[in-house]
């Protein structure tokens, strides 16, 4: 590989670790605003996409054990940001939904945020967008089928 490619790669991993890094504390920080916790924020951030879910489908997308999901959805549930109600179609299963009037208080601390960030893209053309929106994509793939790897596998016993 070309020196100035590789410099130029090695420039991009180190700009996406720092951003993955404040990123972090960004979240942080809002989850401390919030007075929840980070992984109750990334939860309702989930179902704020995603409309409800399961809670497996939370576990998984938390990466936390599914004891540990039913700790926090109990917690949310009785700080009023989610209703849990049974699946009809499988009584076994919860399904987990953001309260429709909580969801301005979890995006207000990301409005000064959102407006940088719009003001940022504007200065990007069509084509630009076009790639970040592709680059993001790929990275959200990766992290997905890295956390794959990385969960123990599931061992039953009979």
């Amino acid at each position: 590989m070309p020196l100035e490619r590789t410099s130029a790669v090695a420039g991009l991993m180190r700009a996406g670790r720092e951003t993955s890094r404040l990123s972090t504390v960004f979240r942080s920080a809002i989850a401390e605003q919030l007075g929840l916790t980070v992984s109750d924020l990334e939860c309702l951030d989930f179902l704020a996409d995603a409309g409800s879910a399961t809670a497996g489908q939370i576990a998984a997308r938390t990466n936390l054990t599914t004891g540990a999901v039913t700790s926090m959805l109990r917690r949310l549930q009785q700080a009023g940001w989610v209703t849990a109600d049974r699946d009809p179609a499988d009584r076994r299963r919860v399904i987990v939904t953001l309260r429709p009037e909580r969801s301005e208080e979890l995006e207000r601390p990301y409005e000064r945020f959102a407006a940088r960030a719009e003001r940022l893209v504007e200065g990007y053309s069509d084509e630009e967008v076009t790639l970040l929106v592709r680059h993001y994509d790929r990275m959200r793939a990766m992290y997905l089928a890295e956390l794959d790897d990385l969960r123990p596998p599931t061992t039953y016993h009979r």
